[in-house]
């Protein structure tokens, strides 16, 4: 079988197509023919060896996974061959066949096909528990959205409004990217590439300021952001994707009872029955047609580089899939 993999880290370049045997599932594992594959900024800073944890040599990359059962290993209790599910696993993804751990598995509802489920779990999951379990959203409240356009951006606009925010902000560089965020549930979008975009912010919310942002940009943004917030907001902070560290005195935090909060998904991974109901939750969802998912592209397991090239280079919409 194929699988994608670097053995040192560096630019889009270093993922190489490569030949090995296919495994056999063992234990509670299940192996999973892939149909569908996502990608994920995650995947890129491992390959750049700066992700939030270490990342061993030679490396597979790719998370998420969707596609048919083939075979299961003896003690597997809850999942036969045959089925059609999504996985959210650490790594090992960029590859014709899976083999993961059936506690990772998810079957997917009727209707629900696999490049739809491989759009859904880093970003769906995040979003959901941004907003939800670490920000804390409740019914009438404020939320902004950074990148809007992006993966977890578009779905966290409809979560957002789902979960009862009265008035939801988003943020994008492009008025194509705005109008999908209005289509999509944004009751007021600004350009961030502007300098003045945390000022419409604010006049959006009368001088208030929102009771939680999603932050992924660090940098001055994570400064801006943090400003627009109300008395007891809450900054969400899941990323870095300028790659620029931030420097921030905690005094500033007292003034309006600000809460600066840390969201890895790993961590809900771990927690079995939070990480399996809300990401059954999302699939029926995804289901009734009442959370849309926006597929930028779909490529060959080939073309891994050039994916890895569209996404760093935020000209895309959506979520970018592989498809062995």
């Amino acid at each position: 079988m194929r699988i994608v993999q670097f053995t040192e880290y560096g630019g889009p370049g270093v993922l190489k197509v490569k030949e090995i045997e296919r495994p056999s599932p063992s234990g509670r594992h299940v192996l999973i023919e892939a149909e569908a594959i996502g990608v994920n900024y995650a995947d890129t800073a491992r390959r750049e060896g700066r992700y939030v944890v270490p990342t061993p040599l030679p490396f597979v990359p790719g998370t998420e996974v969707a596609g048919v059962v083939r075979e299961v290993g003896p003690n597997v209790q809850t999942i036969r061959p045959g089925q059609r599910v999504v996985a959210l696993i650490e790594a090992g993804g960029y590859a014709e066949y899976v083999v993961v751990d059936e506690r990772a598995v998810v079957p997917l509802p009727d209707g629900v096909d696999a490049r739809q489920a491989a759009a859904l779990p880093v970003q769906g999951l995040s979003a959901y528990h941004i907003l939800k379990t670490m920000g804390r959203l409740e019914e009438g409240e404020t939320v902004l959205v950074h990148a809007a356009a992006g993966g977890v951006g578009t779905l966290a606009v409809q979560l957002a409004k789902r979960f009862g925010a009265k008035t939801v902000i988003a943020t994008a560089s492009t008025e194509e990217k705005r109008a999908l965020a209005r289509r999509l549930g944004a009751d007021v979008t600004v350009d961030y590439t502007k300098n003045d975009w945390s000022k419409a912010v604010m006049e959006a919310t009368q001088g208030r300021g929102v009771d939680v942002a999603l932050e992924m940009a660090g940098g001055d943004i994570f400064h801006q952001t943090l400003d627009c917030l109300a008395p007891f907001g809450r900054l969400v902070v899941y990323g870095a994707a300028s790659g620029e560290m931030t420097r921030l005195n905690p005094v500033r935090l007292m003034a309006k009872n600000w809460s600066i909060i840390g969201f890895f998904l790993p961590q809900i991974m771990r927690k079995r029955a939070l990480y399996e109901q809300s990401l059954r939750e999302l699939l029926d969802w995804v289901q009734e047609g009442s959370l849309e998912l926006t597929i930028g592209g779909v490529y060959p397991l080939e073309q891994a580089a050039m994916v890895h090239e569209l996404l760093q280079g935020r000209k895309t919409s959506g979520k970018l899939l592989l498809a062995p």
